[in-house]
């Protein structure tokens, strides 16, 4: 499952708004589809039994906050 930061090796840029770690802000369009990415994986990580439902819904609220940062962002 993955929490959305890169250091976990999925090279995920969800877990910053700036996704580049320069300053400048990720475009919403590419926030939205690594948002979508992480998600799907996190449910696909808990229909195969590898997490529970609190865990996923852990990653998952993380994901729309990082989602809703990069909107109030744009």
């Amino acid at each position: 499952m993955t929490d959305g930061s890169d250091e976990d090796g999925t090279g995920s840029t969800a877990g910053t708004v700036n996704g580049d770690k320069s300053g400048g802000v990720e475009p919403l369009e590419e926030v939205v589809a690594a948002f979508l990415r992480d998600v799907d994986s996190a449910h696909e990580d808990y229909d195969r039994g590898y997490v529970d439902a609190d865990a996923t819904l852990s990653v998952v609220m993380t994901h729309v906050e990082q989602l809703r940062d990069a909107h109030d962002a744009e």
